[in-house]
């Protein structure tokens, strides 16, 4: 996290098995129920990373968290990856129109509100497109489409490929996100889904929750091939804001992107971390994701957690510089009461599979599993389940 990679090259050419105490047929099984559950980064610069083509970060919340934000303080964390799926289907099932075009996608955009189902015909979709209307959690706002249906702003250096801006209630479906700066950014809106989108050819991250955005759903996407601009901001999948942007992004406030599920996603060939999550955060679940580090030049782990009480468990990487997993106190009292379980880690790199830079509150509990971890499976004793 702290040193930035210019190379992904393994330091050891012997490789060498490394496994928890616990039996490794244990940690499997368990896996495997996590992934019957399942629906199947710390590069944070100091430049303001919400500035594609010019782009502001937002207006920006008093307070911890915006009003809208506060209000979903009381939803329940994000239920199993398999009933938000079913959720999502039924989000999708009945289009209330239906485009072919960019200016046609534009139009929709511009008139929806709660309960609009956008399909999107297979087509390239070149433009900026924005939703800014409030869906509900009964009538949410759809926009669907199969993978051949193509957004992008046509430039990996300008722009989000789509933007959930200040809208709550929001479904993104099925489509594919690709050649834009960013490509998929989600401001100050509450419960919103990303599910089985192709996200690829990024200059920067593919995903990114901020601007005190709770509660959002991030399932069974398939992310690769970004930092095409930038290799230091090429996360796949980005929650909330690093502290030195909270003044430009949350009022100089923690961005409070809390309780998010990033659940079932396969992420390869990012420049940074697979997952990078901030000091602010609380409450996440990373569960049922697989990992491939090939390409990561600037991060030495699939995943940095630097929020507070996440649970990471059930996942499976493969190939890292360094470190699978990672946790970081960037700012005092963040950093702690995160738990890693059952997750399985083929790391092929120099550290640890599961690094806590500072033990703090954090647990790894014995289920975890690591090979050719150079380091073996953790700096801190294993915790029994």
């Amino acid at each position: 996290m702290s040193t930035k990679k210019t190379s992904s090259a393994k330091t050891s050419t012997t490789k060498r098995t490394v496994v928890t105490a616990s039996v490794v047929a244990v940690a499997v099984a368990a896996l495997i129920s996590g992934a019957a559950v399942a629906v199947g980064q710390s590069s944070a610069g100091a430049e303001e990373r919400a500035g594609a083509g010019g782009t502001s970060a937002g207006s920006g919340t008093s307070g911890s968290a915006s009003p809208k934000a506060s209000a979903s303080a009381s939803t329940a964390p994000g239920a199993a990856a398999g009933s938000a799926a079913a959720t999502v289907s039924a989000a999708c099932a009945k289009p209330t129109t239906t485009v072919s075009s960019a200016s046609a996608l534009t139009k929709a955009l511009k008139s929806a509100k709660a309960g609009t189902v956008i399909r999107l015909k297979d087509g390239t979709y070149k433009g900026e497109f924005d939703v800014k209307a409030d869906g509900t959690t009964a009538k949410p706002i759809a926009i669907c489409g199969t993978s051949k249906a193509k957004v992008g702003t046509g430039s990996t250096s300008d722009g989000y490929g789509i933007h959930i801006d200040g809208a709550d209630d929001v479904v993104l479906d099925g489509f594919t996100v690709t050649t834009s700066q960013k490509g998929v950014m989600i401001d100050d809106a509450q419960r919103a889904t990303v599910r089985g989108l192709t996200v690829s050819g990024i200059g920067d991250e593919a995903i990114h929750v901020r601007e005190n955005s709770s509660d959002a759903r991030i399932l069974g996407n398939t992310i690769s091939s970004t930092g095409k601009r930038k290799a230091d901001y090429g996360e796949g999948i980005y929650v909330g804001s690093a502290e030195s942007n909270w003044g430009d992004v949350t009022d100089g406030e923690p961005d409070r992107s809390d309780r998010a599920l990033i659940e079932g996603n396969r992420i390869s060939r990012t420049t940074a971390e697979a997952i990078d999550v901030k000091e602010g955060t609380t409450g996440g679940t990373i569960r049922g994701n697989t990992f491939d580090g090939t390409g990561m030049t600037a991060a030495d782990s699939w995943v940095d957690i630097k929020g507070n009480d996440w649970t990471i468990t059930g996942n499976v990487g493969t190939g890292s510089p360094e470190d699978g997993f990672q946790t970081h106190e960037i700012v005092d009292g963040w950093g702690t009461g995160n738990v890693f379980s059952a997750n399985r880690s083929d790391v092929d790199g120099s550290g640890y599979a599961i690094n806590l830079t500072k033990k703090l509150g954090n647990v790894v509990t014995c289920d975890n599993s690591a090979t050719d971890a150079g380091k073996g499976l953790s700096n801190t004793d294993c915790t029994p389940r």
